[in-house]
């Protein structure tokens, strides 16, 4: 399906009422983003439990159209708030499929990879993000085909807002071979997030409304 991308291009996020806009009047590159990061979060914060697991479960089941086949697969490790994998995580391993998680450096603000045969042994690690701790087993970045990205807001250019400390960024830079893949719910979405050279776009972004192909 990855290889297949044209066949998404009739699928289109529809933006809600209460998409987020871009501060176009900040003074400074970095301060649009703080304020984009900001809003993001507080919009994302209005979702209650039940919207954030039902709206999990859309993307996800658009994401395994999208993933058909695909064969490793790094996916993130979710932690609360963002877009819920556990379920499928766990339905991948399931299926026979290899997985990969992020595991974060925070000296030096890199990700190491690792293999996951069992979903339950993820625990609550840096930046309360489940890491496999104890039952690492190395994976190599080259061996993989796609990523699924954690994004705290979007827009439809492909352009992904992280939380900042640039762990994927510099991740995707360094592995330019993996279809990148960013997941977040439709009311993250942004009219024009600021980016340059060192900020990695998507290829695809799946949400809760729909599937945009970027790239």
């Amino acid at each position: 399906m990855l290889n297949q991308r044209n066949k998404h291009q009739d699928y289109r996020i529809d933006a809600p009422n209460d998409t987020i806009s871009t501060m176009t009047d900040a003074p400074l590159y970095k301060d649009k983003k703080k304020l984009l990061r900001d809003h993001a979060r507080t919009v994302r914060a209005s979702l209650s439990t039940t919207e954030i697991e039902e709206k999990s479960r859309r993307i996800c089941r658009r994401l395994l159209e999208v993933i058909d086949g695909t064969d490793p697969l790094m996916i993130y490790a979710s932690k609360p708030l963002e877009v819920n994998t556990k379920a499928l995580i766990a339905h991948l391993i399931a299926q026979g499929k290899t997985v990969v998680v992020p595991i974060i450096e925070e000296d030096t603000k890199t990700l190491r990879l690792s293999y996951l045969k069992d979903p339950d042994v993820l625990q609550e690690s840096t930046f309360h993000v489940p890491e496999p701790v104890g039952c690492e087993l190395p994976a190599l970045a080259s061996d993989i085909k796609a990523v699924i990205i954690p994004m705290l807001a979007f827009d439809k250019k492909g352009n992904r807002l992280g939380y900042g400390a640039g762990y994927y960024d510099r991740f995707l830079s360094s592995h330019p071979h993996l279809t990148r893949i960013g997941i977040a719910f439709s009311c993250q979405e942004v009219e024009e997030i600021p980016a340059d050279t060192t900020d990695a776009g998507m290829d695809i972004i799946v949400t809760d409304t729909g599937i945009l192909c970027c790239r």
